[in-house]
């Protein structure tokens, strides 16, 4: 499997915005970044009015809307299952790395970005996959060694442990 990396989080731990730092930071150096984010909510992409909408609405199982900037697939599962986490990165083109965020189930190797303002009980105590956490506070005694802590509010910190990361999942494939 593509080296893949789990980013989770409750709801306004700042996931998204240290995605972006760490995106920018990772493109700037050249290397290829896919994301994955999940949701549990219906999606929507575009007006209902819009052609690619009525086309889907009418009973299209895939619409594709292209432009000279960008493209986007939507397929309507229609009673299908989700697609599984393997079947959702077949279909991404091949990259470095793939960041998924909100795939918290998964047996994948996680980050969890943890803020203790946020009033939810952190995930890592319970999720032996989260091989890392960013958080605004101070490392807890009695956590396992292998864990990493790292400070939410130094992403250039947080961007060298992926690095070391993604070199040490390299060279053990």
């Amino acid at each position: 499997m593509q080296q893949v990396l789990g980013v989770i989080g409750t709801s306004g731990s700042g996931k998204t915005t240290l995605l972006e730092f760490l995106l920018a930071q990772l493109a700037a150096q050249g290397v290829k970044v896919n994301v994955i984010k999940h949701s549990h909510h219906d999606l929507q992409f575009e007006p209902q009015h819009k052609d690619s909408a009525r086309l889907r609405m009418a009973g299209a199982a895939e619409v594709m809307v292209g432009s000279p900037f960008r493209y986007a697939i939507i397929r309507e599962l229609r009673s299908e299952p989700e697609p599984t986490l393997e079947e959702q990165l077949a279909r991404m083109s091949p990259a470095d790395l793939t960041l998924l965020e909100g795939f918290k189930s998964y047996p994948i190797d996680k980050l969890e970005v943890y803020r203790v303002a946020c009033g939810r009980a952190p995930l890592y105590p319970h999720d032996q996959h989260v091989v890392a956490v960013a958080a605004d506070h101070e490392r807890p005694d009695g956590l396992r060694d292998s864990l990493a802590w790292l400070d939410v509010n130094q992403p250039q910190q947080v961007l060298a442990w992926l690095r070391e990361h993604l070199k040490k999942k390299s060279s053990n494939r």
